[in-house]
């Protein structure tokens, strides 16, 4: 690994968490509104599992928020883990089941280019965060 990517500044891991963290509270604040307002099957056209899946995000997006305001590396992993997951969903979601494509989907523009400054970054900040 190149040496400056192994000592990435502390305020570059701060900034990376708190920008995970904020982008996280706005993707469970949007899983809980669907979730007041249509229940656990906000997605008709989806299938139960999937809607079962997005549902989930409005209770770990916020823990992985949560964990990472407190520089914890469970909070990392679980943002990896999130958005790995997440991205695979959508991308099924809007090629296998809406037949459509990446550049009439915004949303899955947006979330394509979270998942690469979380997955990208975190080799670069886990060793700044707690275990």
């Amino acid at each position: 690994m190149i040496v400056w990517m192994h000592h990435a500044p502390r305020w570059v891991a701060i900034s990376v968490c708190v920008i995970a963290a904020v982008l996280l509270f706005v993707g469970a604040s949007a899983h809980v509104t669907d979730l007041l307002s249509y229940g656990l099957r906000p997605y008709g056209w989806a299938p139960g599992w999937l809607n079962l899946y997005w549902s989930s995000l409005a209770l770990f997006d916020t823990l992985a928020a949560v964990f990472l305001i407190r520089g914890e590396r469970r909070g990392i992993d679980l943002a990896c883990a999130i958005v790995a997951t997440d991205l695979a969903a959508n991308w099924y979601a809007v090629y296998g089941i809406q037949h459509s494509e990446l550049a009439a989907q915004p949303g899955l523009q947006r979330l394509t280019v979270f998942a690469a400054l979380v997955l990208g970054a975190t080799p670069f900040i886990r060793r700044h965060l707690t275990n």
